[in-house]
Parts: structure tokens; sequence; C-alpha cells
């Protein structure tokens, strides 16, 4: 049962916007934690008198628990309840994020970030699945693009938020406060998606057979490494770029800070990318995309730091984008088993995000940005030549 069963429901203009508007702070609220943690580094290092690179570790633990997260969840997807677990997640969701405010070592510190992000990224394959199979397939494009949206400025937001706390009510403050943010989402997701799934129960296929027809298809295996290259890119850049902007430039910690204002631009264009795959079709916008992406990476080589910003909001804005476009491509391109392919994507999604840290970091250090940026210029590559084995995808079979 739901307390608002139309929230989500409608096709008119009012309906469309509270609809991706619900659906967008779902994402802000399920997704908060993870960037949040990512802005306080330094208090977490002066907290356990720990070195940078151990406090990195610590914080992207997260992403290690989201990447096996997506593959249980895929395993178990016909016996979960997907009304039911989104909103559990988001509220269990909350006891490790509150336990973070008193946890006494780093290594526990690790743990609790792991057990995050098991649960976000429970919530989030969960949610992506439940939108993919409710909506029409003219309406899924525009609902999972709210949703990253929603991801969007939660990346934004949460880094500001989690700065702006801590230096108000301190590191464990802020941890209290993004727990009570994740009993909100809990309440919202509760209140309009619903408690629990009242449809007749899902056949229970085997999982691995879902696998592997899913891996059996071109087109989905090159939207899982799509996914993979996505984060492969954002984590490369927005992890290294900052060493490049203090040496290049000598920005202060501050001004550093003041960088994260580059995502700002995604949060508008974003919600465009359901309407340019409905307009365009999966792989001219993926392809479109990849190739925006290449020039917003190129442009940080430049001397003018101006030219720099621009470029990483440009990354920023084209990586949202093409998460936007293949996500609403899987919704369209499988037609049963959502939740394997779900799960399959977001775990290669976060694995891209893993090895992203480990392969530029150390290309970074031996090489500098500019071997970086090379790189992941051959990633883009990759990914752009694999968005064009997608199937052309017709007016009217978004229809159905």
């Amino acid at each position: 049962m739901h307390y608002f069963p139309d929230a989500l429901r409608g096709d008119r203009p009012r309906d469309v916007i509270r609809r991706s508007f619900i659906i967008a702070c779902v994402a802000f609220l399920t997704l908060i934690d993870l960037f949040g943690a990512q802005a306080i580094l330094p208090q977490i290092i002066r907290a356990y008198s720990i070195d940078a690179a151990s406090a990195g570790l610590a914080v992207n633990a997260a992403t290690l628990g989201m990447a096996v997260s997506g593959l249980v969840v895929a395993w178990f997807a016909a016996s979960i309840d997907r009304k039911r677990g989104i909103w559990l997640c988001l509220a269990l969701l909350s006891v490790p994020t509150l336990l973070l405010a008193v946890a006494s070592n780093i290594w526990i510190f690790a743990g609790l970030r792991i057990a995050q992000g098991v649960l976000m990224a429970a919530a989030f394959s969960l949610t992506m699945t439940y939108l993919s199979e409710r909506c029409a397939m003219t309406a899924a494009g525009g609902a999972l693009a709210a949703y990253i949206t929603g991801n969007v400025v939660s990346n934004l937001v949460g880094r500001l938020t989690a700065t702006s706390a801590t230096e108000i009510v301190g590191l464990s403050g802020s941890f209290v406060l993004f727990a009570c943010l994740n009993l909100i989402g809990a309440f919202l997701a509760y209140m309009v998606i619903g408690s629990r799934d009242e449809t007749a129960p899902r056949s229970a296929g085997s999982p691995s057979k879902a696998w592997k027809t899913h891996l059996a298809n071109p087109s989905l295996r090159s939207a899982f490494f799509i996914g993979f290259s996505i984060l492969f890119l954002f984590v490369g850049v927005f992890t290294y770029v900052n060493l490049h902007l203090i040496d290049r430039f000598g920005l202060s910690e501050t001004a550093i800070g003041l960088v994260y204002l580059v995502f700002a631009p995604a949060v508008l264009t974003t919600p465009f990318a359901g309407t340019a795959v409905n307009l365009l079709g999966p792989r001219k916008s993926l392809f479109i995309s990849m190739l925006i992406t290449m020039l917003g990476l190129l442009a940080t080589l430049s001397s003018s730091l101006w030219l720099v910003l621009c470029g990483l909001a440009i990354v920023a804005s084209s990586t949202f984008f093409s998460q936007a476009a293949a996500t609403g491509y899987i919704s369209v391109e499988v037609r049963s088993e959502r939740a394997q392919a779900s799960g399959l994507y977001l775990s290669s999604y976060y694995f891209g995000g893993l090895a992203g840290a480990l392969v530029i970091g150390r290309i970074n250090s031996i090489y500098g940005w500019q071997g970086s940026v090379v790189a992941l210029s051959i990633i883009i590559l990759f990914a752009t030549v694999a968005s064009q084995s997608f199937r052309s995808i017709s007016r009217q079979e978004m229809m159905i």
C-alpha cells in the first residue's frame, strides 16, 4: 500500500514534473552519503591520525559494497519485493551512517562504509528496476533521467552539506545529519512508492540463466561496458584533477572545494537525457555525449583555469547524460528479468569506479595529468565504439 497512489502517475506536463521531482528526491536521499564523505577527507585524516591514502581507501570502500550489492540484488531479484526493499534499505542505511559518528578506528569506519554501499546500491538497483517495470517505455527514459538527476544533485549538495555541517557541528554531527536524511528518504519512499508490492509474486527463474541471457546479448554487454567506462572516467577525472589544479594553478583547499560547483550544469542537462533518447535513440545519444565528453576532457589540458573549469563542467554533464541514456536503453532493451539486468549494469558501473581510482591513480603518479588524459581518452573511445552496437529502437517500439 501507499498513501499517495497517484503521485507517480499521469501523462500531463504537471504530472511528469511531479513524478520527476519525487523520483529525483528519492535518488538524492539514497546517494547523498556516498558523496558527502568524500568531501571531508581532511577531517577524517585528523580524526583518525592517518595518511591521505588510508583515508581515501576507507571512504571509497563504499564503492566495493555497492559493486557487490548490485550482483546480490540481481541474483535474488525475483524474490525481492521492490517497494518494500526500497524503503527498508533506506531505513537500514541510517544505522551504519549513525554508527560512523562513533567509529573508534579507521577499520570500523571502512566496514561501515562498505555496509552503506551495500544498502545504497540495493535501494538504487531496486528503484531503477521498479521504474523500468512500472513506467511505459516513453516515460521510463524520463523517469530514469530524473533519478540520475537526483544523483547529480546529491553529488553536488552532498559534498557542500558535508563540509558545511562538519564546520558547524563537527565530524560526528555531520554523520548524524546524514542519518536523518536517510530516514527522510525511507519515509518518502514508503509514502509515495509504497510499503509493499500488491501485485502477484514473480516467477522465480534461474538467476544464472537470466545472467547468461543478458550477457549473451551484445548490446547489453556494450551497455554494461559503457556503465563501467562512465564511472571509470568520472572517478579518474574528479579524484585526480584536484592535484593538477593545485600544481598547475596553485589553488588553495578552499578554492578546490568550490570546484564541485562544476556539477551544477549537469542538474540542468541530465533531465533532458530521457527526451534525447526518445528523439534520437540511445545509440546516437550516447555517441554524441561521448564525443562531447572527449572535448571537455581535452579542455582540461589548457593553460587557462577558466577553460579547465569549463572542461570539467562539460565532463560532469556529459557523463551523467551518458549514464541516463545507458540506463534508459536497458529499460527498453530488456523485457524480462529487468532486476538482473539493472544489477549487472550497476555492478559494472561501480567496479568501473574502483578500476578508475586504481588505474588512473597509478598513471597520474608516473605520467601526471597529461598521461591520465591520454588513458581516459582511450576509455572514451572504447565506450563510443561500444555504443554503436546498440540496437536501433523504433518510435513504435518505444510506445510499447
